[in-house]
C-alpha cells in the first residue's frame, strides 16, 4: 500500500513507508532507548537492536579498524614504503585524478614530508594520457626514482608497469582486479581477485590509511617515531563520502572522525576550499560530496590534473588560496561544458528509450565531464549510464550505475571480450576507451551483460520515506541524533521524512533553477524547504504557484547555519497534492 495513498507524486513516484515489522521494531527500540522514534526508525533499518545502539551511535575507529594485515601483499609494502623513506631514496607518486586519487596522494605525501622526505607527484593528463598508469610515464619516472607508488589505479596496468624495468612498483587501489596481477613488488587491493571481499568497500584512501597504519608499526619496530595518523583522517573522510564507498564497517569511523577533524580547519589545502566553496557550518557529508568533492575534480577534468592533490597537500596557506581559487573557476567552467553535454545525452537517451541501458555519446564531448553527465543521465533515467566523448575515431567513456547492478565487472568483462580497447572499475563506477565504430555493439553487449542484475531490482523508482514527522518534531536537538545515527551515503542512506498535509505559505525561485518554500501544519511552525534543480524538472512548475494550498512533502532534513544562526530545514525530494 501506498504511504499516505500517494500511487503517483509530482515527480511521477510511488511512495512507500516503512513496513510494519519495521515500525514494531522501531517503536520497541524507541521506548528502551529514550532516542526519538525518527532516530529509532533509521537505526532499526541498520538492523541494530537495543543495547547495540549506543555502540553504532558512537562508532569509535579503535573498534572498527581492521588489521592492515589481512590484506595481501600489506607487510612488504608498509616495509618497502618505510625503507625508503627513512633510507632516503626517490620516491614517485603515480595518482589518479579525481577526489580518491588527489586524497590518497596528499596521504602520502603528508606522512612522507613528516618523515623528512619528500616525493614526486605525478597525475596523468585525462585527455593525452588516460586513466591509469601508461608506459612512457611509467619509463621516465622509472628512470629517476628508486620506488613507484601508484595510488587509486594499477591494478590491471600489466604493460604499463612492466615499463618499470624492474624498479620497484607497489600499487594500493580498490578497483577490480583481473585474474593476473601486474607485475609489481606489492599490489595492495581489497577487490584482488584472490582476497576475500571483506574489505572491498574501502576506497583508495583508505587502502592507503591501512598501509600507513602498517607502516607505522614498522617504525615502532624500528624504534622512530610515528607521524599522527589520526589527522590525516580528513583526507580519507572526503574520499571516502566523494569516492561513493559504502559507508559501512570502518568507514562510518573513518568519516565521522574525520569530519571532525576538519572542523578543527587545519589542513590548508581543505581550509581554502571550503571557504571557497562557502560552507556555511561544521562540514558534513553533503558538503564532501557536493561542495568539495567537484571542485577538486575539476582540475582533472577540465584543467591541471595535479591541482586537486597539490591544493590538498599543500601547507602554505596563501599557496593553498591560490590553488583553491584556480579550481573554484575551472569548476565554474566545468559546469557551463557539462551543462550542454548533459542536454544533449539526455535527448539521445530518451530518443533511444532502452529500458536496461542509457547511453550517449558525441563527437567532441569533452571527456572530462562524461562521468559527472553520466551520473546525471543515472539520476534522471533511475537505469545504468554510459557517456562517450569521442575524438579522432576514438570515444572515452564514464559509466555510473545504480544499486544492485555491478557495472564494474560488467565493463571489464566487454574489455576481456574485446568489444572495448581498455575498460575497469568497481561496482558503482567505471571507465571504458572504444573504437567509435564499436560503440553500439559494446553498449548491446553491456545492456545483456546487466540485464539479470537489473531484473532483480524491483520499486526501482519508488520513493522511500523513513516516516511521517511534524514540523515540531523537526528540531537541532533531534537532528543531531540523527546525525550521530549517520554519517549516510552509499549504502546507508539519509532518512527521508514525509510531513503530510502541509500549507504553503510562499514559494519562489532561486537563482536560475532551485526552488525555496515556506511550509507549516495547521497552528504548527513554519519550516523552509529547498529543492535543489526543482526548476528543470516537474517538481518546480508545479510548486511556484501554489501558495495557500495543502501538499505532501517529502525530503531530508539538514542544518543550516546563516549569520551565527542555526535554523533547520528540509531538503525536499518530492510532492504530492493533499
Amino acid at each position: 500500500m501506498a504511504f499516505l495513498g500517494i500511487e503517483q507524486s509530482l515527480s511521477g513516484r510511488r511512495w512507500i513507508g516503512p513496513d510494519a515489522a519495521l515500525e514494531r521494531l522501531a517503536e520497541g527500540l524507541a521506548q528502551k532507548s529514550a532516542l526519538p522514534l525518527a532516530v529509532a526508525r533509521v537505526l532499526a533499518e541498520r538492523g541494530i537492536e537495543a543495547g547495540a545502539h549506543e555502540a553504532f551511535l558512537t562508532p569509535r575507529l579503535r573498534d572498527l579498524l581492521p588489521d592492515p594485515l589481512t590484506l595481501r601483499d600489506m607487510e612488504t609494502a608498509a616495509e618497502r614504503i618505510v625503507a625508503a623513506a627513512v633510507g632516503g631514496q626517490r620516491i614517485a607518486i603515480f595518482a589518479d585524478y579525481d577526489v580518491d586519487g588527489g586524497t590518497s596522494a596528499a596521504l602520502l605525501l603528508d606522512w612522507l614530508r613528516r618523515q623528512g622526505r619528500d616525493a614526486t607527484l605525478y597525475v596523468p593528463d585525462r585527455i593525452d594520457e588516460g586513466y591509469g598508469p601508461n608506459a612512457p610515464a611509467i619509463e621516465a619516472l622509472a628512470a629517476a626514482h628508486d620506488l613507484i607508488i601508484c595510488v587509486d589505479c594499477g591494478t590491471l596496468s600489466h604493460d604499463a608497469l612492466a615499463a618499470a624495468g624492474g624498479r620497484d612498483v607497489i600499487v594500493l587501489d580498490h578497483h577490480l582486479g583481473g585474474e593476473t596481477l601486474p607485475p609489481a613488488l606489492a599490489v595492495v587491493n581489497p577487490n584482488r581477485a584472490d582476497e576475500d571481499g571483506s574489505l572491498g568497500h574501502l576506497c583508495a584512501a583508505g587502502v592507503v590509511f591501512l598501509t600507513l597504519v602498517q607502516a607505522g608499526r614498522v617504525l615502532r619496530r624500528m624504534g622512530r617515531p610515528e607521524p599522527d595518523l589520526l589527522s590525516m583522517l580528513d583526507l580519507v573522510a572526503l574520499a571516502t563520502v566523494a569516492d561513493v564507498a559504502p559507508l559501512v564497517g570502518v568507514n562510518r569511523a573513518f568519516v565521522r572522525t574525520g569530519l571532525a577533524i576538519m572542523a578543527r580547519r587545519q589542513r590548508p589545502g581543505l581550509v581554502a576550499l571550503s571557504d571557497v566553496a562557502r560552507l556555511d557550518g561544521p562540514p558534513n557529508s553533503f558538503h564532501l560530496g557536493f561542495l568539495l568533492g567537484p571542485r577538486i575534480n575539476a582540475g582533472g577534468r577540465v584543467g591541471r590534473a595535479d591541482l586537486g592533490a597539490l591544493c590538498l597537500s599543500a601547507t602554505d596557506p596563501v599557496q593553498a588560496g591560490r590553488l583553491a581559487a584556480d579550481l573554484d573557476g575551472l569548476n565554474r567552467d566545468r559546469r557551463a561544458i557539462e551543462a550542454a553535454v548533459r542536454d544533449e545525452a539526455l535527448a539521445q537517451v530518451e530518443a533511444r528509450g532502452d529500458a536496461r541501458l542509457s547511453w550517449a555519446a558525441g563527437d567532441g564531448w569533452h571527456p572530462g565531464v562524461v562521468g559527472i553527465v553520466a551520473a546525471r543521465v543515472k539520476e534522471a533515467s533511475d537505469l545504468p549510464s554510459v557517456v562517450i566523448g569521442i575524438e579522432g575515431g576514438i570515444g572515452k567513456g564514464s559509466a555510473r550505475s545504480v544499486p544492485g547492478v555491478d557495472l564494474g565487472r560488467a565493463v571489464q568483462r566487454l574489455a576481456q571480450e574485446g568489444l572495448l580497447l581498455k575498460g575497469g572499475g568497481h561496482a558503482m563506477a567505471a571507465g571504458l576507451t572504444v573504437e567509435a565504430a564499436r560503440i553500439p555493439d559494446a553498449m548491446a553487449r553491456l545492456a545483456d551483460l546487466i540485464e539479470r542484475d537489473l531484473s532483480q531490482r524491483s520499486g526501482s523508482r519508488d520513493l522511500r520515506v523513513s516516516g511521517l514527522l511534524e514540523g515540531a518534531g523537526a528540531t537541532p536537538q533531534m537532528f543531531r541524533q540523527l546525525e550521530d545515527a549517520g554519517p549516510y551515503g552509499q549504502a546507508a542512506p539519509a532518512p527521508r521524512f514525509a510531513f503530510a498535509d502541509q500549507l504553503i505559505d510562499s514559494a519562489a525561485t532561486m537563482g536560475d533553477s532551485h526552488l525555496r518554500l515556506s511550509f507549516r501544519s495547521p497552528g504548527g511552525p513554519s519550516l523552509e524547504a529547498v529543492a535543489w534543480g526543482a526548476m528543470n524538472g516537474p517538481l518546480g512548475p508545479a510548486l511556484i504557484g501554489a501558495k495557500g494550498r495543502r501538499f505532501h512533502l517529502a525530503g531530508k532534513l539538514e542544518l543550516s547555519t546563516w549569520g551565527g544562526r542555526e535554523r533547520l530545514r528540509l531538503r525536499l525530494d518530492d510532492a504530492a497534492p493533499v
